[in-house]
């Protein structure tokens, strides 16, 4: 019989973008806006964000084989699809290992906050800050975009598709910080406050590893135990700078 869940499931948060440095710029001059040049999915990594995906994959690539992944998926943006490329060509899996893009894996969408600081929000879309504020981000769905139970909803289809076609086998999932929270929220049963509480402790780090691996006595059938949550030894043990800043400025906590 076909094991229902992956032995080892990790999820990896891209490395840094240029669109995290441009985020850091509008926030140190007060701009309304982010200076970006490209569509949010067409964002590529920062040089840091390179280094952090190679140091990944040298990491990877000194554990034993059966500690590495046998299945990579990828959010289609770019700044996934090169960590996984280059996590490939540093020694992380095997070199001709396929990288499966799965658009339900892309960043949360913002609609028309898309771009945008919290002070751009609170100027120039008021409304839009106080519907927040109420619903809370948990629930708000900006026009054009979603919220994170509109996220949970793909991942859920997601985790449908992982369990049916690579039960047993090693899976690495690259996407982005709400990504990876919502996927805990999926395979921990976890409640709004509970996924909420995790987001306030701290952003997920670039190239972090969230880490699960099947557990037989974890449910009546098994289950997924998480091992390890925002591990960032990789990087510190190449020197390379860890970094832990939002998506967007709309994806930060609070």
């Amino acid at each position: 019989m076909t094991p229902r869940w992956p032995a080892t499931l990790w999820i990896i948060r891209h490395g840094q973008s240029a669109g995290n440095i441009a985020r850091d710029e509008a926030t140190a001059q007060g701009l309304p806006r982010i200076a970006l040049t490209h569509r949010d999915v067409d964002i590529p990594l920062s040089s840091l964000g390179r280094q952090q995906a190679e140091a990944l994959g040298r990491w990877f690539s000194e554990q034993p084989e059966g500690a590495r992944p046998e299945v990579m998926l990828a959010s289609p943006y770019v700044r996934a699809v090169e960590t996984a490329e280059l996590f490939r060509a540093a020694g992380g899996c095997p070199s001709d290992e396929k990288i499966c893009i799965d658009e339900r894996l892309r960043e949360k969408e913002f609609g028309i906050l898309d771009g945008l600081t919290p002070t751009g929000i609170q100027d120039l879309l008021p409304e839009q800050a106080e519907f927040r504020r109420n619903l809370g981000k948990f629930y708000h769905r900006p026009p054009g975009g979603e919220s994170w139970v509109d996220v949970i909803f793909r991942l859920r289809a997601l985790m449908d598709t992982v369990s049916l076609h690579y039960g047993g086998r090693r899976v690495m999932i690259v996407a982005h910080q709400v990504v990876v929270l919502c996927l805990r929220y999926v395979i921990e049963k976890l409640s709004e406050s509970e996924v909420l509480a995790i987001d306030r402790e701290g952003d997920v780090a670039n190239c972090a590893i969230t880490e699960y691996r099947f557990d037989p006595d974890a449910a009546r059938d098994g289950g997924l135990a998480r091992v390890r949550y925002n591990f960032t030894a990789p990087m510190e043990r190449d020197q390379t700078p860890v970094t832990a800043a939002a998506d967007k400025m709309v994806a930060a906590r609070g």
